[in-house]
């Protein structure tokens, strides 16, 4: 992770999320809300469909921080979940995208702002990183 410094801008990262990812992390996470599966229930609570788990979200978020940063320690993680990410039903699903820019790197801390977004819109709101360097 050597060398970030303030107002370098990472490389974005690119995730694909499809039905399957979701029943993937349904089972591991225990969260099985019918959103995250059934078109039918989505739409019937005012959803457009079908919609990523928030924290599937945050994870795609922290997966990228982890591999911009060499694994190092992530010390705080934290973001609003302001829109959905709708995974339609085919082959293909969505992509996600995530995008830092470092803000700062003092006391061995670095400080990250990401934008993750979904066909260009931001799911998640101030979203941000401090990881140990």
């Amino acid at each position: 992770m050597s060398g970030l410094a303030a107002g370098d801008v990472l490389a974005p990262r690119t995730f694909a999320v499809t039905r399957a990812d979701l029943v993937r992390y349904a089972g591991a996470s225990g969260d099985r809300n019918p959103i995250h599966w059934s078109d039918r229930v989505a739409t019937a609570v005012g959803l457009p469909g079908v919609i990523a788990h928030g924290m599937l979200t945050l994870g795609l978020a922290a997966q990228a921080v982890s591999e911009w940063t060499d694994g190092a320690e992530v010390v705080e993680l934290g973001s609003k979940f302001t829109a959905p990410v709708v995974v339609p039903d085919d082959d293909t699903g969505v992509e996600v995208v995530v995008a830092a820019t470092v803000t700062s790197v003092d006391d061995g801390l670095v400080r990250l702002a990401l934008e993750v977004t979904c066909g260009g819109q931001k799911v998640l709101g101030r979203p941000t990183a401090v990881v140990r360097a």
